[in-house]
């Protein structure tokens, strides 16, 4: 299982990520940014987290440790913020912890420069994970010392939403056309030769196995914590071997129009407005 630390104190919350991810002190001395189990998206989060991090992690990609945090929602008594305390009180027993980057910034593929053989190993195991959420539009990566990181893999293996079309997904192709380093010319069957050979069910096992039994607990269609773990294996298996040969590097989508209401992105109108005027609908001003 994963190692083991107290939250002895909530810091400040990430408003950045959907889930409303905080920073937390643990009794190791560690910080950590903590992900909660009592967050909209729920412990599948959490379980992607950590076997996508952990495999990014045993086959040579930059993810930060990972550790169960047990939280006490006493902790959040003394915070300001109503959506915060309640976040904390829903989250109780053990969360994860994603240690915490000091002085890590944003990747941002026009300032950074990735070779093609790191941009495939990256590419590839996205494909690998289905993950959707490592785009030019939310990188997900992070800069440390003058290296990329990756961050947040809940959104992979979307497939554990719907366990009965889990086996079929192994087959679906992967569109990396919006991938944050598609421009990076990767070089995906270099990656897949070198990786793929290392996905095997024994490494797979083990990383499922570090998923804490209370974030598997009574999911439907399973008898047992094991016998999930196990579904989570064979997709990942199945994939590994020729999703290389899935992978579509296309034409890059640009930024849809924007459905913000007018008043919101035309330039404002100086002071004071003339009477009467309207707007080209012919609604007033």
């Amino acid at each position: 299982m994963l190692e083991e630390v107290v939250a002895t104190r909530y810091v400040t919350p990430l408003r950045e990520g959907g889930s409303l991810p905080g920073i937390v002190e643990a009794d190791d001395l560690g910080t950590y940014v903590m992900k909660f189990t009592g967050a909209g998206q729920g412990r599948k989060t959490l379980v992607a987290e950590v076997i996508c991090g952990l495999l990014a992690r045993r086959l040579g990609l930059r993810v930060p440790e990972l550790v169960a945090m047990e939280l006490d929602p006493v902790i959040g008594l003394g915070e300001p913020d109503q959506e915060v305390q309640e976040l904390l009180k829903a989250s109780g027993g053990l969360n994860l912890g994603m240690d915490y980057l000091p002085g890590s910034i944003g990747f941002d593929p026009l300032a950074y420069e990735v070779g093609s053989a790191e941009a495939g190993r990256v590419v590839w195991f996205d494909a690998l994970v289905n993950n959707v959420d490592r785009s030019w539009r939310n990188p997900n990566m992070l800069v440390w010392h003058g290296d990329p990181w990756l961050i947040d893999h809940g959104a992979t293996m979307i497939w554990h939403h719907n366990w009965p079309g889990a086996e079929a997904s192994a087959a679906k192709p992967y569109d990396a056309s919006d991938h944050v380093l598609a421009s990076f010319r990767p070089d995906v069957a270099a990656a897949a030769a070198e990786l793929a050979p290392q996905v095997t069910e024994e490494l797979l096992t083990e990383v499922a196995a570090q998923v804490p039994d209370a974030w598997l607990v009574d999911e439907p269609g399973f008898v047992t914590t094991d016998e999930l773990r196990r579904a989570y294996v064979r997709p990942l298996l199945a994939r590994a071997a020729g999703v290389h040969e899935r992978i579509t590097l296309g034409k890059r989508t640009e930024r849809p129009a924007s459905r913000a209401p007018g008043w919101l992105t035309e330039p404002a109108r100086p002071w004071p407005h003339t009477a009467g005027e309207k707007n080209e609908d012919g609604s007033a001003r």
